[in-house]
Formats: structure tokens, C-alpha cells, sequence
């Protein structure tokens, strides 16, 4: 007798973004717990955040909020600085702010790449994290583009196209990209990612800002090495953004 052989599962990879505001929530309170039980009520694998604090300010109680965050959900992590100030006292941490990448899978490797900005203008910066998802790896990664113009946001979508358009392993790109999904900059993107909203969302995706949020402007994008299943916007008080979850299989 032929033995019957059975094609391997796809893996199922759910996915999150969350710009968390400092952990302030729309009431105005600093609440880092309230920040890791919405992230947790997804049941993600892979989180991506940002306007995440290291040891900044006393408007999150010079928490680094990264590590804590990690540490409370059993994840790993890699934190990006995009801004990297002196601390207030000689002997104390640097003054960080940037984005993040929690993952309940290895992290293999990192880098963060600044984009480019014009004149004072925030600097940005978009993160990549390997992840070894049950052997397969993927790029994750995970950005904040500029808030004031679309010309800055323009240059930035065009890096971001050069620094992952040609990565070998499937991709997932996350973030708050200031910008709806008409415009120029984010057509930039969707025209070599897919977006998982289109693909799958329900209803009209509004994120921002909460609690009555009138645009799309958080996002999942993702390459051909994945397929999308699943898309949500989870409603919570935990920030100033609503954050977005997607689910994909892999293989």
C-alpha cells in the first residue's frame, strides 16, 4: 500500500500595531498596564509600536516602557531610538523615544534606519526585525512617518521601498504612517506591499484619533509570502490611536 502523505499546515501568524502614545490613554492617564492588556486581548505574536519612551520624560515616569512592556507579556523585543537626548542628570539613562517590535518568537537580528527628514523635523527611523517564526524567518518591520508633510512622508515611503523591496524573506510593514490611503505616499507603499485592510478589513478601518477616529492612518502591509485572513481595529481607551490586528498564515 501507498502510504498517504499530508501536506505541512500552514502556520498562522497574528499580527498588531499600536502607535500607544506614551501609554497615555484618551482620559489623559499614563496606564502602561491598560497599553499591555490591549496588546495581550489580541493574542499576537508579533507587535509593533510606537511613540514608545526609554527613560524620556517624567510624562511616563522615566520608564523604559519597551522592556516593561516585554517583560509583562513574556515577550522578546528590540526598542529603536529615533530620538537619543542626554539624560537631565550626569549617571543617568539617555532619554530615548522611538519605536518597537515585541515577538513571542526569536528575534535573529535588527537594525533601525534613519529616513530622511527636512530641516528640525522629527527624525523617523524604520526598524526591522528577523523573526524565526516556527523556522520560517520573516522581516518584520515597523515605522512612524512624519506628521507635518506629505512631501517629508513622500521620501520616506520611497526609503522605506529601497531599504525593503528586495528582502529575501516575506515581509510585514507596520506603523502609523500619518496619511490616508489616498495619497501619494501611501500608494507608494501599496503599490509594492499589499494591504491587509483592502484585502480583508470590514467596514471603513478608522484609527485615528480615538475615541471617535474619522481616518485610516495605521496600517499592515505585507508581501506575497503571506496571505492575509484577518483584520481588525480593536476599539480601547488606551491611546490616543486605535490599533490594528491581522492575521496571515505562512507557508
Amino acid at each position: 500500500m501507498v502510504p498517504v502523505t499530508t501536506a505541512q499546515a500552514a502556520t498562522t501568524v497574528k499580527t498588531f500595531t499600536f502607535n500607544i502614545h506614551h501609554g497615555a490613554g484618551t482620559d489623559g492617564k499614563l496606564d502602561l498596564e491598560r497599553t499591555a492588556k490591549a496588546i495581550e486581548a489580541s493574542g499576537a505574536g508579533i507587535v509593533g509600536l510606537q511613540e514608545v519612551d526609554r527613560n524620556f520624560d517624567a510624562r511616563s515616569n522615566w520608564v523604559d516602557q519597551a522592556a516593561w512592556l516585554a517583560t509583562r507579556l513574556n515577550m522578546n523585543y528590540v526598542f529603536a531610538a529615533n530620538l537619543d537626548w542626554d539624560p537631565p542628570e550626569a549617571g543617568k539613562p539617555r532619554r530615548q523615544y522611538g519605536t518597537a517590535v515585541l515577538s513571542k518568537y526569536p528575534i535573529v537580528d535588527s537594525r533601525n534606519t534613519p529616513l530622511p527628514k527636512v530641516g528640525d523635523e522629527e527624525q523617523r527611523g524604520l526598524l526591522e526585525a528577523v523573526i524565526d517564526v516556527d523556522g520560517t524567518p520573516v522581516r518584520f518591520a515597523d515605522t512612524h512617518l512624519n506628521n507635518a508633510t506629505a512631501a517629508e512622508r513622500q521620501q520616506q515611503a520611497t526609503a522605506i521601498v529601497g531599504l525593503l523591496g528586495n528582502a529575501a524573506e516575506p515581509v510585514v510593514l507596520v506603523g502609523d504612517l500619518n496619511a490616508v490611503p489616498t495619497t501619494t505616499e501611501i500608494k507608494t507603499l501599496t503599490a509594492r506591499w499589499k494591504d491587509t485592510w483592502t484585502e480583508v478589513g470590514i467596514g471603513l478601518g478608522y484609527t485615528s484619533s480615538a475615541p471617535l477616529p474619522t481616518r485610516r492612518i495605521d496600517y499592515v502591509l505585507h508581501s506575497s509570502g503571506l496571505k492575509a485572513t484577518a483584520a481588525a481595529v480593536p476599539s480601547t481607551f488606551a491611546s490616543d490611536h486605535y490599533p490594528v490586528s491581522a492575521t496571515f498564515t505562512l507557508g
